[in-house]
């Protein structure tokens, strides 16, 4: 990453993850060889994911094919010969796995050499799992003091927080930016120290340079002596059906990711409305995403600069400061912060979130609060443009990106 950065370099990166082994290394030779500045992706299956080891055992028994890459399943040697003369000091692989109780993957990932994987307490807990936050917490704590341990051995572990996804649209920007910088000072508290800080491309391109503008910011402030880098994502929620829908939208990304200073782009690819997608889709969407980004006209403002003083910005900030208040284990805040509803993620039904927020699209296509609940601010179109979202304006909502996308784009 900093070589990329020193060169001027957008790093885009897969999602990729087979169950098959040899067509595992084949996505990550293709990944590697890509015209594009890329590092690998181990994705993991839905059974690790949720510690059903038994059940991928007999997936991978029964040549079933599985959604990712069991890799608490294969035997050690299989996944070395996976990795083997493919990771290296210039193609580095990362683990992903949407795990709120990862133990198991962090003791495989790094029994396995590796030393670089993402998620958090928070956002790989409430969108995607029952566990209750605390045991996530726990767990997390765990992972991250296992992967801590490294640095004795002159390694640079590396974790990425998933906060700045949280159930992938119509999560307003201020509450991404404040999870991803409050899981970022959590690896940090556990002994980590390089990180990497994500937000996922949302509608209005304008508010999400000042979304990011505000992670940067925010991480300066809050990160002192920890190297860090944002991690930008594709469009998480409803995908265009259309292929030049897709890659319009992706490359939409890229100038994203470029004119507001992130240094890597998690890609998604025209195959995203349709089917799992294959090794060739993937090296399209990251060759695509890399000439986008070589086209991309202006160069990232400082931190100082730009939309660093918006209002994401204070509403990032007052979320953040009110958590970090609480108490100074912030595994403990950010329990506290959730049972009191000073974090509340809108539409999210984890028995952990309070559930009092909502958001909507503004007509200029900025995702803004309509109720606050109980957050630490009360934002300025709340009491504006305040209205009661129906089931169909929710499902106009969160097609909003895919509709527009696809009258644009090509079949």
């Amino acid at each position: 990453m900093s070589r990329a950065h020193r060169c001027g370099a957008l790093v885009v990166q897969p999602r990729m993850g087979f169950s098959d082994p040899n067509l595992m290394r084949e996505g990550l030779a293709a990944t590697k060889a890509a015209d594009a500045t890329t590092l690998g992706t181990l994705t993991l299956d839905s059974y690790t994911r949720v510690r059903d080891l038994d059940a991928a055992r007999r997936a991978v028994t029964d040549g079933v094919p599985l959604n990712g890459y069991p890799i608490s399943t294969h035997p050690r040697a299989t996944s070395r010969a996976v990795l083997d003369g493919i990771r290296d000091d210039t193609f580095p692989v990362q683990v992903r796995h949407g795990s709120a109780r990862p133990e198991h993957i962090f003791r495989s990932l790094i029994s396995l050499g590796l030393d670089a994987s993402e998620g958090g307490p928070v956002s790989y807990c409430l969108p995607y799992s029952r566990t209750r936050l605390r045991d996530a917490v726990r767990s997390w704590r765990t992972s991250c003091a296992m992967l801590a341990r490294l640095q004795d051995t002159g390694a640079v572990p590396h974790l990425e927080s998933f906060g700045g996804c949280m159930l992938g649209q119509l999560c307003p920007p201020s509450l991404l930016v404040a999870i991803s910088v409050l899981e970022g000072v959590f690896f940090a508290q556990q002994g980590l120290r390089s990180v990497s800080l994500s937000y996922a491309q949302q509608i209005n391109p304008a508010q999400d340079r000042e979304a990011i503008a505000a992670l940067r910011r925010l991480a300066s402030e809050l990160l002192p002596g920890v190297e860090w880098h944002v991690v930008l994502y594709a469009y998480m929620g409803v995908y265009p059906r259309s292929h030049g829908g897709a890659l319009s939208l992706l490359s939409a990304a890229a100038r994203l990711a470029v004119t507001s200073g992130a240094a890597r782009l998690i890609v998604k690819t025209a195959a995203e409305a349709h089917r799992i997608p294959t090794v060739a889709d993937n090296v399209e969407a990251l060759e695509t995403a890399a000439a986008a980004s070589r086209e991309a006209a202006s160069p990232a403002p400082p931190i100082e600069n730009g939309a660093a003083d918006s209002e994401v910005y204070a509403e990032a900030r007052a979320l953040t400061h009110a958590v970090l208040n609480l108490h100074d284990d912030l595994g403990h805040a950010l329990q506290t912060a959730f049972e009191r509803g000073l974090l509340d993620v809108p539409f999210c039904l984890h028995p952990d979130n309070a559930g009092r927020t909502r958001s909507f699209i503004d007509d200029t296509g900025r995702l803004q609060w309509s109720d606050t609940g109980s957050l630490p601010f009360s934002s300025p179109a709340s009491s504006r443009q305040r209205r009661r979202l129906s089931s169909a304006d929710l499902l106009e909502a969160l097609s909003h990106v895919q509709r527009a996308y696809d009258s644009q784009g090509t079949p």
